[in-house]
């Protein structure tokens, strides 16, 4: 069995929004078996989208396709996948309770143009939407099975995950084969060291596709490997990862494609630890970073940008002297904001930068791409200086803060002692 996705939308079409749908879409479809062809993008033409619908029937088994099942008048996904089954659009009883049902569940009145997504072609099975109003609905044309779902990614999900995938896995049968795909997160290294690293690992796992990807500023490394026995893929990719962190060493901070503030949030946890944040050049990137994990109030105290001089000497108590000595971007001025902001708030943990992020502001001395990094824990302090220099800002703040980050996540190794890989098992 082979499936195509069908993306739908002048949004789509013409770039305004990206297409993530596609691309999860594909990776749930090629974890459970289904090797994805095509991807295909449609606007809102109801001849074309009628057109790919009957191609896609003729050469494909499964098909997801998503967006165009709202209430508005450029909302054409059904009444085109009528016509290249040729039949009718009818009222669908289904539809329409599962739309009334939403509603009601929010004390709301049903608008009377919500209707329209309860008319689906004649013969459709409809899939019960349980996080949004418009439901989706199962057809077939020509020789596939068309999973039609809405365009709002996480209904999306929610429908893919709980209506379309079980299907799948009961179409395959009990021949169906597994695809086991694995990502470890580096950073530390380029992509031509960590290939290097991982000379000979083809010839020792030869049932391993093995893929690089640069998620900057981050390397990715990516396994794939399929079969019909699931334990003997999970024990290969086990094997595989036990191979490849030495090679890789500290480098490597997760194998489950964790994020690098991820990990530092789960050290925190484990170590009852936490953190307190005084940035200059990465501007609350760091902050930013870190809150967008759950649970992260359990750890993180406290953030402060502390852009100019004085807000550096008035709220975390750095020297006037120092700064005049050595200027805000050096090692023993944000050795002191390190020192400042965990006085301040009472943290396990006290984390600085500053920094010339570009494109202008560097010297000789101190090019574009300098930064400064401070750490200050109850038994030490100190400051440390790295250079990087990329043709955009933002890339240099991104770097700025997942170095930080990552110095953080080696202390915290130190500290239990570890030398493992967190939030996985090897």
């Amino acid at each position: 069995m082979i499936a195509e996705i069908l993306s739908t939308g002048d949004e789509i079409r013409s770039g305004a929004i990206m297409d993530s749908n596609a691309a999860y879409i594909s990776q749930k479809l090629e974890e459970a078996g289904l090797p994805v062809i095509r991807h295909n993008c449609v606007g809102d033409d109801i001849d074309i989208l009628v057109s790919v619908l009957e191609e896609i029937g003729s050469r494909t088994d499964i098909a997801v396709v998503t967006g165009g099942l709202g209430p508005t008048m450029d909302d054409l996904t059904a009444e085109a996948a009528a016509k290249a089954a040729k039949v009718e659009l009818v009222l669908n009883d289904n539809a329409l309770s599962s739309i009334k049902s939403f509603y009601s569940s929010r004390n709301r009145r049903m608008p009377v143009l919500s209707e329209k997504m309860a008319l689906l072609p004649k013969g459709a099975e409809c899939l019960k939407n349980r996080v949004g109003s418009a439901p989706g609905f199962l057809l077939v044309i020509g020789r596939c099975r068309f999973f039609f779902l809405p365009g709002v990614p996480f209904e999306m999900r929610s429908m893919l995950s709980n209506q379309v995938l079980p299907q799948l896995e009961k179409l395959q049968g009990p021949n169906r084969k597994f695809f086991a795909v694995k990502t470890l997160s580096t950073f530390g290294l380029t992509e031509s060291q960590t290939e290097e690293r991982l000379a000979g690992f083809s010839a020792k796992f030869s049932e391993i596709k093995l893929g690089l990807r640069v998620d900057f500023p981050e390397i990715q490394i990516k396994l794939y490997c399929n079969g019909r026995n699931r334990k003997r893929l999970e024990e290969i990719i086990t094997a595989a990862c036990k191979w490849i962190w030495p090679k890789i060493g500290r480098n490597l901070f997760s194998i489950d494609g964790g994020s690098m503030e991820g990990v530092v949030g789960k050290l925190l946890s484990e170590q009852q630890a936490t953190l307190a944040v005084a940035e200059s050049c990465t501007g609350g990137l760091i902050s930013h970073l870190l809150t967008n994990v759950a649970g992260s109030s359990d750890y993180f105290l406290f953030s402060g940008v502390t852009y100019s001089n004085e807000s550096k000497i008035r709220v975390l108590g750095v020297s006037a002297a120092t700064l005049q000595q050595y200027g805000a971007v050096h090692t023993e001025v944000v050795k002191e904001m390190a020192e400042g902001v965990r006085r301040l708030t009472g943290a396990t943990y006290g984390l600085s930068t500053s920094g010339i992020a570009g494109p202008g502001g560097g010297t000789d001395d101190k090019p574009v791409g300098t930064l400064c990094i401070g750490l200050s824990t109850a038994k030490s302090s100190r400051g440390c200086q790295y250079n990087f220099s990329f043709a955009q800002r933002s890339m240099n703040k991104k770097i700025f803060a997942v170095k930080a980050l990552d110095l953080l996540r080696r202390e915290l190794l130190d500290a239990i002692g570890s030398e493992e890989v967190q939030s996985s098992t090897l």
